[in-house]
């Protein structure tokens, strides 16, 4: 079964920018959808991102400009750059595919000042 870690979260003052790695493992996920999601305190979870497994994308509203999902299949990761950071992206961001019924443990972005 496919595993998910994800990396890079952190502390970044408003405006600023990060970058969220998803690594997979013990199955190839290049054919597969792959979900960025996020979770802020007393919300409830939200798709920021989904990339295809043809490297196709949609994004949430709210990050539209500011986030790009890419994918490097031969590195079975899938990545999100968040630029022009905004408190309100405050969150728990994890990734997962549900055609593979699995999911990351998520990493942590807080945007403040």
């Amino acid at each position: 079964q496919v595993q998910f870690v994800e990396s890079g979260g952190g502390l970044v003052q408003p405006g600023g920018s990060l970058r969220l790695s998803c690594a997979a493992s013990g199955s190839n996920i290049s054919t597969s959808a792959v979900g960025w999601y996020r979770q802020a305190p007393g919300k409830q979870r939200e798709p920021v991102a989904i990339i295809s497994g043809g490297g196709a994308t949609n994004y949430l509203d709210s990050v539209k400009g500011r986030f790009t999902a890419s994918r490097d299949n031969a590195k079975n990761t899938v990545y999100l750059q968040m630029n022009v950071l905004k408190p309100e992206d405050t969150a728990l961001y994890y990734c997962g595919a549900s055609s593979l019924n699995s999911w990351g443990q998520g990493t942590q972005v807080t945007v403040s000042s």
